[in-house]
Parts: structure tokens; C-alpha cells; sequence
């Protein structure tokens, strides 16, 4: 019996994706179909992005749903990924940007620099193109999280070219500053260098870009929230009842300025003994599932209090690269991957309300 392209494409539709909630095939996400002489099947199947944490499941689904039609041979199956570009404005300072993400606290020593870092490198990873922002100018910790706060970028036709390492576009107003400079600015020269930082460094096409905001809700991250195209802001909060009160005002501040929260990351959520493998509560404040369901957001995921992690980033060397075997990198990858699904929910529930 022939197997035909309508006969592929029916199994297919039976793959639902479970973040947009629609089969594969009316996603458009079934690419490249062909079907030889002999009934041996190929075809890619395109996701919204690389860090797709179900990547494996959907495609175990698709081949056995082909491998059950009558008159099928061989099945092929290639998972690829391309996020979705999403609409622009003129006046869009950064339009090679598929998803500008700001990381975000409310109260600072939360650990949020070292987690936008390792989740920046988490999704470059999985083949995504990223960049790495620090809009913390009165702070930059960047440079010296990623081990390269000596150097200075250059210009090329009047723009500013990120310095790159550990497969990241990366600015920070500390490769601008000599290291021991401290910056004395108020609101306007605060909200000129956030635009500054977004519109004259050649990003190029990035698919994620993660903005590393400083703490509190001044005029940085509010610059930022009306300045930039966010697809939304992650709030990372300790397991403390103060840490909690404090991430619920700056949910509060982005609420007010339309801009979406993406998700609760809790950070050194739990010590795990590196001799006997046991985890002890450090905070015993509101976690941060139980914070995310107060705010009515997703629940990313937590990351352990782990030692390694704060001494790589004070050597210079993110401790997903120092340390990628350590509990701790497992928790950064699939946060990321959350991330991205949360991301990708966002953009497709914004193209459909523009073709309502």
C-alpha cells in the first residue's frame, strides 16, 4: 500500500506541543516532508526553540506514530529549532532580538547576576544565539563574573561591538569605566546609558538576549521596561520572607509598566553536603514555588546553595563552566529550558492577539 503525504501529516497531527497547545502539523512545524519510491519517510520537525525541554519526547511521539502507517519503511526524523522573529516598531533599539529577557530581584545579594550568567551560557548551550547585558551601572559585575574585566571593546561604523566569550555577545558599562570608578549618576544619565547599552552595541541577531538588572525598582529597570521590547522579566528571589516581599514589589512595578513576568527562579534554595549527599534548608523563608503561586506566575525551578558557585564567578569562570557535572548546572539547564518555553508561550500569545 503507497503511503501518501496526507497519511504522514495526519499521524504528525496527533504530536500536540504542550506550551502553544496545538498539533505540529497546524503550528507548522513539519518541514521538508519527502516519501521515496520504496515508502521510506523523511522530514524535519522545526521547533520554536533549541532549548526545548520535551525535544526528545515529541520526537520518540513522531516516530512511532509514522512507523505505525501501513506501507512505511524507514522513518527519518530531524529536530531542528528556529525561534520566531517577532513584530518590530520603528523605533526599536534592538531589532535583531527575538526575545530580550531582564532578569530582575527587588532586593540585591540574591545571587541574580550569577543566575542571568549561567543561564545565558545554559541556553547558548543548546545552540541558541545569546547575548549577555548588564544594565547594573551602578554595579557591573559582569565583566568580572565572565573573566574578562580587562578587556575594552571596540567600534566599527559607529557602533559598539560586544565582547565575546564562552559563546556570548556580552556589554557591560564596566568595559567602558576604569575598574575602580565609581558612578555618581542620577535618573536621566541613568535612562541614557540603559538606551545607550541597547541601541549602539551591534548585537546582531540574537535569539535570547538577557538583560542582568541591578536590584530595587529605580530608574534602571524602569528605563529598561520602557525602553526595550521585552518578552517579559524573571524575578529571582531567596527562600526568605524578606527576599519574597521584596521580588512582590518589583512584580508589582512591572505589572504597572505592562511588562510580563515570565517566571519565579528560587535561588540557593537548599545545601547539598558534598559528603553524604544530603540537602539542608539554609533560608527557611517562603520558597519559591510557594512565592510564584502568591504571584501568580510560572515556578521556573531552584537552584541549590552550592559553594562552587559563587567562587567561579569570583574566578572569572561561570560555574556551568567550571563545574557542568556539580547538581547545580542540571538546575541552570533546565531552568533555561523553562525559560525558553515561557518565552516562546509569550510570542505566540501575542501573535494571536494581533490577529484578533
Amino acid at each position: 500500500m503507497a503511503i501518501s503525504e496526507n497519511d504522514v501529516l495526519s499521524a504528525l497531527a496527533q504530536v500536540v506541543d504542550p506550551d502553544l497547545r496545538k498539533d505540529i502539523v497546524s503550528l507548522g512545524f513539519v518541514k521538508d516532508l519527502v516519501i521515496s519510491d520504496k515508502g521510506d519517510v523523511s522530514l524535519k520537525i522545526e521547533l520554536t526553540t533549541p532549548a526545548c525541554p520535551v525535544k526528545d519526547q515529541m520526537h520518540e511521539q513522531a516516530i512511532e506514530l509514522v512507523e505505525a502507517l501501513p506501507g512505511v519503511g524507514g522513518v527519518n526524523i530531524e529536530m531542528t529549532a528556529r525561534v520566531r522573529e517577532r513584530s518590530s516598531e520603528p523605533q526599536d533599539l534592538i531589532p535583531g532580538v527575538r526575545h530580550a529577557i531582564a532578569i530582575a530581584s527587588g532586593k540585591g545579594g540574591v545571587g541574580k547576576s550569577t543566575v542571568t550568567v549561567n543561564l545565558a551560557i545554559a541556553l547558548a548551550q543548546t545552540g541558541a544565539k545569546v547575548g549577555l547585558l548588564d544594565a547594573d551601572v551602578y554595579g557591573p559585575s559582569i565583566p568580572l563574573m565572565m573573566g574578562c574585566a580587562n578587556e575594552r571593546p571596540y567600534t566599527q561604523d559607529q557602533k559598539i561591538l560586544p565582547i565575546e566569550k564562552y559563546g556570548l555577545k556580552m556589554m557591560s558599562l564596566g568595559f567602558l569605566i576604569e575598574p575602580d570608578q565609581a558612578v555618581m549618576w542620577r535618573g536621566p544619565m541613568v535612562a541614557g546609558t540603559v538606551k545607550q547599552l541597547l541601541q549602539d552595541v551591534q548585537w546582531g541577531e540574537l535569539d535570547y538576549l538577557l538583560i542582568d538588572l541591578p536590584p530595587g525598582t529605580g530608574d534602571a529597570p524602569m528605563s529598561l521596561a520602557q525602553l526595550a521590547p521585552l518578552t517579559g522579566v524573571v524575578i529571582v528571589a531567596t527562600p526568605q520572607h524578606v527576599a519574597a516581599n521584596i521580588a512582590g514589589k518589583a512584580v508589582l512595578m512591572f505589572r504597572k509598566l505592562d511588562t510580563h513576568i515570565l517566571g519565579v527562579v528560587e535561588n540557593m534554595a537548599g545545601y547539598i553536603c558534598t559528603n553524604c549527599g544530603a540537602t539542608n534548608e539554609i533560608f527557611t523563608g517562603l520558597g519559591g514555588e510557594e512565592l510564584s503561586k502568591r504571584l501568580n506566575v510560572p515556578f521556573l525551578g531552584s537552584i541549590p546553595l552550592d559553594p562552587v558557585i559563587s567562587s567561579s564567578g569570583d574566578n572569572g569562570e561561570p560555574a556551568l563552566i567550571a563545574n557542568p557535572d556539580r547538581p547545580q548546572a542540571d538546575s541552570f539547564k533546565l531552568i533555561a529550558g523553562k525559560l525558553a518555553q515561557q518565552a516562546s508561550i509569550m510570542n505566540y500569545a501575542r501573535k494571536d492577539l494581533t490577529r484578533i
